[in-house]
């Protein structure tokens, strides 16, 4: 454990870094670029495709190299204890379509580090991305956070090259912390998975030289980036999301339609009154609801939501450069929506209290609208999805389609919409919705795990519209 101690001669300490936000401000206004051009980003990008091998080819779970079926629990685990385990989880729930059900999860209990290095270049700050390859991403190669680790990757577990860069996340030469949040993962997959959402800065001084994979960039140019389909992972848009706090915006002292403490009482009560019971089982315990163990994939018998299946990888630019992994595999694209207005000039989103099986709060604010639609029956569809769907082009703000985790998840992507409301909004939205202002938003990710992965991938997409 990590003491924090304060000073021996008792000197006090801002609280807060005056000049960061104006430093901030200046980043998202520099599109070009002091060290690569945004003109240049596509070459340096395709240059790292070429550089490095990369080869991902589903297998049987015979053939997964360190993976097995537990004897006594049907888990599917790695030989080492580490890494992570594919189990079973029972739910019941008092509201939604479905009441009660049985499924595979991901469990995770180390918490990683997805951390983001800050530097001055030219008086301005720059951020160290990488090109990294994950083996569940649709185009495998994407723009990924200067470190991006589970605990059992940057201990070694897997006995192959270190982490690079970890030094100034971990340890005494860690560098400035600017944020440092723990944050919550997909809570429909993931049982109670968190990391550790971290930027961290260096003096102008300091000499990072940026290896072959990996480049500096501005915040205003990961914000145009941020507009491509399939380019920023999500890793890296949930450690962005951490500096909205921290940047300078109009209307943060202009008000909003409900008070701050009146939206934490109304959280609060959701997540006291919503009543969702969850209970680890043996992965074979879900076969009495409809999920069947094939030789090649874990599926549900009626072929919906998701499977689980095992995949053979060869990366030339990982610490190692050959594995195998189970990998979860949904059924087709999702839809992750929010719905924004002004009131006053100021920004709303209207946020939804989500309850999922994962998550440590068992609820987090989400998007507007959040679904895999063919998992739907008609009769079912959530709230809201036909109205973000059917809009008028001229209301939609943002809309680029962005992959899931590509390290658990198998071309796992969802098209993600920002769209300005209309008159046809209902008037009075449903008692689990609620309007928050974006400062309000941006003000609850200094804390853990208040907004879910996909309420903070749009809060960054929304913020570089900006």
């Amino acid at each position: 454990m990590t003491a924090v101690l304060a000073h021996p001669d008792g000197l006090l300490h801002n609280c807060e870094d005056a000049a960061l936000p104006g430093r901030l401000a200046a980043s998202e206004r520099e599109r070009r670029g002091v060290l690569l051009p945004l003109d240049a980003f596509d070459a340096w990008f395709d240059e790292r495709r070429e550089a490095h091998p990369f080869r991902v080819e589903q297998v049987p779970f015979a053939a997964a190299e360190g993976w097995s079926f537990d004897d006594a629990t049907g888990n599917l685990v790695h030989r080492s204890g580490r890494f992570f385990s594919v189990e079973g989880l029972a739910v019941r729930s008092a509201d939604g379509p479905v009441r009660q059900w049985r499924q595979p999860i991901i469990r995770q209990p180390e918490i990683g580090i997805l951390g983001i290095l800050m530097k001055d270049f030219d008086g301005v700050p720059h951020f160290l991305m990488q090109a990294k390859m994950e083996p569940g991403n649709p185009n495998l190669l994407q723009l990924s956070p200067t470190v991006q680790a589970t605990r059992s990757n940057f201990t070694g577990v897997h006995r192959g090259a270190r982490v690079r860069y970890l030094e100034y996340f971990a340890g005494p030469g860690r560098g400035r912390v600017v944020t440092d949040v723990l944050q919550s993962e997909h809570g429909t997959w993931f049982y109670r998975k968190c990391n550790r959402n971290m930027i961290v800065e260096v003096d102008a001084q300091t000499e990072v030289p940026p290896a072959d994979d990996f480049c500096w960039l501005t915040l205003g140019q990961i914000n145009d980036l941020l507009k491509r389909d399939n380019l920023v992972n999500m890793d890296a848009r949930s450690a962005l999301s951490c500096l909205a706090p921290l940047l300078p915006r109009a209307g943060q002292e202009a008000g909003a339609l409900m008070p701050t403490a009146e939206l934490m009482g109304w959280l609060t009560g959701q997540r006291s009154e919503r009543e969702i019971d969850v209970t680890r089982i043996p992965l074979r315990d879900t076969e009495s609801e409809g999920w069947h163990r094939g030789p090649t994939e874990i599926a549900r018998e009626d072929g919906r939501y998701f499977g689980v299946v095992a995949v053979s990888v060869r990366a030339g630019n990982r610490e190692v450069s050959g594995w195998h992994q189970p990998l979860f595999a949904p059924r087709g694209p999702g839809v992750v929506a929010s719905v924004v207005r002004r009131a006053g000039g100021v920004p709303h989103v209207l946020m939804r209290a989500r309850a999922e099986p994962g998550f440590r709060s068992a609820v987090e604010l989400g998007p507007t609208v959040q679904c895999v639609p063919e998992n739907y029956d008609p009769a079912d569809r959530p709230p809201l999805l036909d109205y973000v769907l059917n809009a008028d082009p001229a209301r939609v703000l943002y809309d680029t389609v962005l992959s899931e985790e590509g390290g658990r998840f198998l071309n796992a992507v969802s098209r993600h919409l920002i769209v300005e409301a209309d008159d046809g909004l209902p008037e009075r939205p449903p008692p689990d919705f609620a309007w928050f202002s974006v400062p309000q938003l941006n003000a609850l990710l200094r804390h853990d795990q208040y907004v879910s992965v996909q309420g903070r991938t749009l809060l960054a997409c929304l913020n570089s519209l900006s």
